[in-house]
């Protein structure tokens, strides 16, 4: 029978999963992924985690009670580096520990370091070391190590044509799914965040499904080259160093120079410090790019936040920007 790894559908999930379930299943591992994330799920996880954990991590602790019983181990790697420029912040280096201190009777967690800044070779030391743990040999991490950067490049190349990260997923599954496409003559919104919050549809209580809906075509960090995104981010005075943050400025940077951008919404979630530095970076630059002409929203996002007020709000952000498109 086949080792059963849980990989919380949360975090790391939205940006790296293809990754890891193709190097998992290269190994012989099955990958057992949480539910879609529920109001139950989120309230497991904020009972469990500490108090003042952001909305992800303790969401991220309820994936992982939603998981425990299932599998034989549970990988939560140590996130800290995936290039030399930008480092993740302190609750992803700590995650493992914070899930063994507040979580009980749990299986064994796979906990190696990612930091890619290291090195030359990427995530391949990690690899290695949890094909070694798992009592691989070398030779089959390096085949699964190559078979997950097949999958994640192609991964990459359907979020730069217009998928969300769930569809492009879905894609490579082989399910017979296309991006939406950009109509001519409807809004163009940038929705921007970090993935785990902008892609979780109950934290973010759908906003993107919402905005489509609407007609409003819909623009992400995702579909921008990330070595462009980090080029633009370095425009600030100091580097943001933080491995999310300043992918998000760099996309705002980005969609600021795209002639046809209608507006631009932030999804930021409560007791994140990161996002709430990035929020206002985003505000004060925009403003002043843009001589204030470039509408922006900001959506703070936490266990509390009712859909009604969210989707007011869209609707409302909606309904000004198509009468200032009319007044021109």
């Amino acid at each position: 029978m086949s080792l059963h790894i849980g990989f919380p559908t949360a975090l790391i999930y939205y940006s790296h999963f293809p990754f890891w379930q193709a190097y998992f299943n290269r190994l012989g591992v099955e990958v057992v992924t949480s539910p879609t994330t529920t109001k139950a799920i989120l309230d497991d996880g904020a009972r469990e985690a500490v108090a003042d954990a952001c909305i992800p991590i303790k969401l991220y602790h309820g994936h992982v009670l939603a998981l425990k019983d299932k599998v034989d181990a549970l990988f939560i790697p140590r996130m800290v580096r995936l290039n030399r420029r930008t480092t993740f912040c302190p609750k992803f280096l700590g995650l493992p520990d914070m899930v063994r201190a507040t979580l009980d009777k749990l299986p064994p967690i796979i906990d190696l370091q990612v930091d890619a800044g290291r090195n030359l070779w990427g995530l391949w030391p990690t690899c290695r070391g949890v094909a070694e743990l798992l009592g691989f040999s070398r030779r089959l991490a390096w085949t699964a190590y190559l078979e997950g950067s097949h999958h994640q490049q192609a991964f990459e190349g359907l979020l730069l044509k217009g998928y969300l990260p769930l569809e492009a997923m879905a894609k490579l599954r082989g399910e017979p799914i296309e991006p939406a496409p950009l109509r001519p003559g409807s809004l163009n919104l940038a929705v921007l965040g970090y993935p785990y919050q902008v892609y979780d549809g109950y934290i973010s209580l759908n906003i993107i499904a919402k905005l489509r809906k609407m007609g409003v075509n819909i623009l992400t960090l995702e579909m921008v080259p990330q070595a462009r995104l980090y080029r633009l981010s370095r425009r600030l005075p100091r580097r943001l160093f933080w491995h999310f943050s300043s992918l998000v400025v760099g996309a705002t940077y980005n969609y600021l120079q795209q002639g046809d951008l209608d507006g631009i919404i932030h999804v930021t979630a409560f007791g994140c410090g990161p996002d709430a530095m990035v929020d206002k970076i985003m505000e004060l630059d925009i403003r002043n790019y843009s001589q204030g002409k470039m509408p922006f929203m900001s959506i703070c996002i936490d266990e509390q936040t009712g859909d009604a007020g969210v989707s007011t709000r869209l609707e409302a952000f909606v309904d000004m920007l198509l009468q200032r498109r009319a007044a021109r």
